[in-house]
């Protein structure tokens, strides 16, 4: 069996949004018990990760080093068509995910104490962002 849904979340700018509980309502009310559930983002400059969850300063530390490693309006970058901020996320979200595959055990994401889903925005203005979940049982 397979389902497939679409998720649309709203960004405020370059931050982590926590997405967790948003898949796992698509899961409870899905009848797949067992199973993979596949989250895709369809976006070039956002990205997907699974982070800690319990302390909020784990994201601020994610998104001060990402800063220091790709710099916004690097001279080098040659892609600057919609601001500073253009090129820088595209890299970030190379170097990050664009999907990623969680196990579904008893109609819930099977993911450890700590564990969050997160969309990550790289870009410094607001954004609509669509996902594509599937789930696979």
């Amino acid at each position: 069996m397979i389902e497939r849904h679409k998720l649309r979340i709203d960004t405020p700018g370059r931050s982590l949004t926590e997405i967790t509980n948003d898949i796992a309502r698509l899961i409870a009310g899905s009848d797949i018990k067992t199973g993979i559930c596949n989250i895709f983002i369809k976006h070039t400059s956002a990205s997907l990760i699974i982070c800690e969850n319990a302390d909020p300063d784990v994201l601020v530390d994610l998104e001060n080093y990402a800063q220091r490693l790709v710099l916004d309006g690097d001279p080098q970058f040659i892609h600057t068509l919609e601001g500073v901020d253009d090129m820088a996320a595209h890299i970030r979200s190379v170097l990050t995910q664009t999907f990623i595959s969680i196990p579904v055990e008893n109609g819930k994401l099977d993911v450890g104490t700590w564990q969050g889903v997160f969309l990550w925005e790289h870009r410094t203005r607001s954004h609509s962002r669509e996902l594509v979940i599937t789930v696979y049982g």
